[in-house]
């Protein structure tokens, strides 16, 4: 209940947050006061939860559950007592009294439940001191010798190579100390894959002394070193420092090989590396962890990072685990055995789990059909704990705001390839990012999903041209262990339902909690949800999660509106708890958009929570849509998509309210005035577009944009660099989409931009055919994307791009040929070609020879096709594709 008890809190911090900014003083009737000291007792409860969230006590349990309820309780009234004052607004002087009266009364009876609160944890931090999670946790460190890893039949299958390498490592004529960590996932097999290196006669032999110590968690220092010391006649009654003397004195002058298997922090090995000597004779440590923050630190090697198992190495494991041997004796087990082996999804540990399952099942076919069906289930069932237990080793082990970001993955459908800016997004909606000063809540954010991904809970499957996380995913076993722990954390006692009432159709149905898509025919099940009696009915709920949740009262975000009519603000949604609001709009049939009276309500500066605003609509330049002037009265904005609309200047008359939340915006026909830029100095992500007729209008020239010197990426289209520009220097990525670009201009995006790094070029309008690039341009440039150019001569050196990665020409007719100096670029390791002409592939395959001939990793893509992949699987020589041949 702790991590449901710390998201309420949340919550209600960033109420408190939204309370007091000064737009929001300017329009409500609190006491400031009040409200500050509320603000203290809840950062108290906050920061205790975070350094006792792991106690096992049933004191902090009950408490942490008293906390989730009271929370709940305050968050209702601040929003009840918000939106009354906001809908309103200030009349006359008795009627606001006797609204701050009745806020102040409520604050009260809150603060009172609080203070009851904070009594009994003080009560308790007083019975234990500050070890109230050391109170209540056993230590227990198992440590071994040389004879522990011999023990048991630890199946050693698809990992060969890998213990080949680690072999070649630890015996290698390097003679100074060397630490090798191995990294990966729980149950991925990092214990068995050294437990086989250390076992094996020819490691056993190198060395004068082998010892394996199992670390775990929770540690106790005297019984590591005895476990090290492995000397029975050492009294368990000697000191530390009698210990560390004689491991010190036992490993001087000898070659040793310790293994320190299951570590999971930094700290131990602080601990420990000064008993270590180096000899300067090959001795070696070997570490097994989880967490790759910790390989990187403790280890003087690069860390062995396993992956999962691929499909044909699944197969052999489980074949090895049941049958004893790499294959199935019984045919008509083999496809049912397979579709179990590809269930796994490669992890070691569920194929081990399983393959214990079907071995004692006597072969009955109707045993394995029921596993195939759930492999999670029967993988983490309650009969089998062993594969939970060990996932659970990384779960209790995260802080309990990652805790709770963690426990969102459930929200994602099973083997779902889940978009980072999306689930970035969700974690900020939902209110799960606690604000640290200095940092927005998006940075706070991309932090705790890189800690995530550290501690190999979640896995990237692919990365942005720029080397950032695009998208990533959750194995289904630890989707598994989400969806329990998400219940026995009872996280659905802090959502709350939040139901947008839009008049018109709506052409999708989706689940607001799994985002499934929902049949039309089913939709009589909206209103299974109770709790929401601010709205005529609830949102779409599909039955599995209806079933699998009955006591769900609260949900806090609303994703997404499919909303077909224009709408003013006598429909527009009023529920102020709304954090992120998406809005896809199409106007039906035909005609003139000056007949659609599609008008943004001024009424948006009541949701007083919102954080993301996304309109997707189809829109013209000759009817332009623009928003409202309270746009710039929500500084709590962080996200600001609105493609087809533009926004209004501020007007000088109002409070100068600064959107310093606001990181992206996407707009259009953007002006670029200073009263606009100084409103937004945080501004990190920029995307605009202009008509042709607007370009040349001096309100339009984006001479101030060097002003916003955050800004990492820039989007124009339709501009015209010439009518005047200055680029911020502090631009990473540059998309110039059907841009007229003189190439004078592009000398000095070459040489005035030190941190671009991307750069993308879509049908841009160059005056004249031929690029020629001079020194000093493009120095820290790593992709280069060109699509839809007229160029015919392009002029290039090796050192005009020395960081070039990747290359992207699409839709290039006219060139004559990529530079052959390109190819002479070290860092270059892609080339990515899409309906280019004879010319520009001859070449691009001539680099592809050359790189091949040097014994360079390189990657040709020519329309999708991997060219060096589709040579080698055809057993052909490099030399056979002649791009003029119209069989090629």
């Amino acid at each position: 209940m702790a991590v449901a008890a710390y998201a309420a809190l949340l919550s209600l911090k960033h109420d408190f947050d939204n309370i007091q900014h000064p737009v929001r003083r300017h329009r409500l009737h609190v006491d400031t006061d009040r409200i500050q000291s509320w603000q203290e007792k809840v950062e108290f409860l906050l920061e205790f939860l975070e350094v006792h969230s792991q106690s096992k006590s049933q004191e902090i349990e009950d408490l942490a559950r008293q906390i989730a309820v009271v929370a709940v309780e305050a968050d209702d009234v601040i929003d009840r007592h918000v939106v009354d004052q906001l809908c309103e607004g200030s009349q006359d002087e008795s009627h606001d009294l006797a609204a701050l009266s009745s806020f102040c009364q409520d604050i009260d009876k809150i603060i009172e439940k609080i203070d009851g609160i904070t009594q009994d944890l003080m009560m308790i931090k007083e019975k234990w001191g500050d070890n109230v999670q050391e109170k209540n946790s056993a230590v227990s460190v198992p440590v071994s010798s040389r004879t522990l890893p011999s023990g048991g039949n630890d199946t050693m299958v698809g990992f060969e190579e890998g213990l080949l390498q680690i072999m070649d490592v630890l015996t290698s004529d390097e003679s100074n100390l060397q630490i090798l960590p191995i990294v990966g996932m729980g149950g991925i097999g990092k214990t068995t894959l050294a437990r086989n290196v250390f076992n094996n006669p020819y490691i056993i032999n190198r060395f004068d002394i082998l010892t394996w110590i199992t670390i775990s968690q929770e540690y106790s220092m005297k019984e590591i070193l005895l476990g090290l010391l492995n000397d029975g006649s050492i009294k368990e009654r000697a000191e530390i420092e009698e210990l560390e003397a004689l491991l010190y004195q036992r490993l001087f002058g000898r070659k040793y090989l310790i293994v320190m298997d299951d570590i999971w922090s930094i700290k131990v090995w602080d601990d420990l590396k000064k008993f270590f000597p180096d000899n300067r004779n090959g001795s070696r440590i070997m570490m097994t962890t989880r967490l790759t923050n910790v390989a990187v630190s403790l280890g003087t090697l690069e860390p062995y990072s396993m992956d999962f198992l691929d499909y044909d190495k699944s197969w052999n494991l489980l074949c090895e685990k049941v049958f004893g041997e790499k294959s199935c004796p019984y045919p008509e087990l083999e496809g049912i055995g397979k579709d179990i082996a590809k269930g796994c999804k490669g992890l070691p540990l569920a194929l081990v789990v399983i393959g214990g399952l079907l071995a004692n099942s006597n072969m009955q076919r109707e045993y394995w059909v029921s596993i195939a069906r759930n492999v999670n289930s029967f993988a983490n069932s309650q009969d089998n704990e062993h594969c939970l237990k060990i996932l659970l080793l990384s779960y209790n082990n995260l802080s309990i705001h990652l805790k709770l970001c963690f426990l969102y993955m459930r929200a994602f459908p099973e083997d779902h390839e889940i978009n980072v800016s999306k689930l970035i997004k969700s974690w900020i909606a939902q209110g799960f990012i606690k604000p640290v000063r200095g940092k927005s809540l998006d940075e706070v954010a991309k932090k705790y999903l890189k800690d995530l991904v550290d501690r190999n809970m979640i896995l990237i499957h692919k990365w942005t041209r720029r080397g950032k996380m695009k998208t990533c995913s959750i194995h289904d076993l630890l989707r598994d262990l989400c969806l329990k722990e998400f219940e026995r954390e009872n996280l659905f006692s802090v959502s709350k339902v939040e139901h947008i009432e839009l008049s018109g159709k709506f052409k999708n149905y989706v689940c607001c909690l799994c985002s499934h898509p929902y049949p039309k025919e089913r939709i009589h099940l909206q209103a299974v949800l109770v709790g929401s009696r601010s709205a005529p009915s609830s949102p779409l709920v599909c039955e599995a999660c209806r079933v699998m949740h009955p006591n769900l009262i609260r949900l806090r975000w609303v994703k997404v509106i499919n909303h077909v009519h224009g709408f003013s603000g006598e429909n527009f949604p009023q529920h102020t708890r709304l954090r992120c609001l998406t809005i896809k709009a199409s106007r039906e049939g035909q005609g003139d958009w000056a007949e659609a009276k599609f008008v943004f309500p001024c009424t948006i500066s009541l949701l007083w929570n919102l954080q993301i605003l996304v309109l997707d609509l189809e829109y013209s330049y000759s009817h332009p849509l623009v928003l409202p002037f309270e746009i710039w009265e929500m500084p709590q904005l962080m996200r600001l998509s609105v493609g087809g609309f533009s926004l209004r200047d501020p007007h000088m008359h109002q409070l100068e309210i600064t959107l310093e939340n606001l990181s992206v915006l996407s707009t259009r026909t953007f002006k670029c005035s200073e009263e606009v830029i100084k409103r937004m100095p945080n501004l990190k992500k920029l995307r605009s577009s202009y008509s042709n007729g607007l370009v040349k209008d001096s309100h339009y020239s984006l001479c101030n944009l060097a002003q916003l010197n955050k800004l990492a990426s820039l989007y124009l289209e339709h501009y015209s660099l010439s009518e005047g520009i200055a680029f911020p220097t502090s631009l990473e990525k540059l998309t110039l989409s059907r841009c007229s670009i003189p190439w004078e201009e592009m000398t000095i995006i070459g040489s005035s931009l030190p941190n671009l790094e991307v750069l993308e070029l879509k049908h841009p309008t160059f005056q004249g055919a031929e690029w020629n690039l001079v020194e000093e341009e493009f120095l820290r440039l790593r992709v280069l994307s060109i699509s839809g150019c007229k160029l015919v001569s392009w002029r290039v050196e090796s050192n005009h791009f020395p960081k070039l990665e990747r290359l992207f020409l699409e839709d290039m007719h006219d060139l004559k040929e990529i530079p052959s100096s390109i190819g002479d670029i070290a860092t270059l390791v892609s080339i990515h070609l899409d309906t280019c002409g004879n010319s520009v592939l001859h070449s691009a395959m001539q680099m592809l020879n050359e790189q091949v001939d040097y014994g360079n990793e390189f990657e040709l893509l020519i329309n999708g096709e991997d060219i060096y992949s589709l040579i080698l699987g055809e057993g052909k020589d490099m030399g056979w594709w002649n791009p003029d041949d119209d069989d090629h």
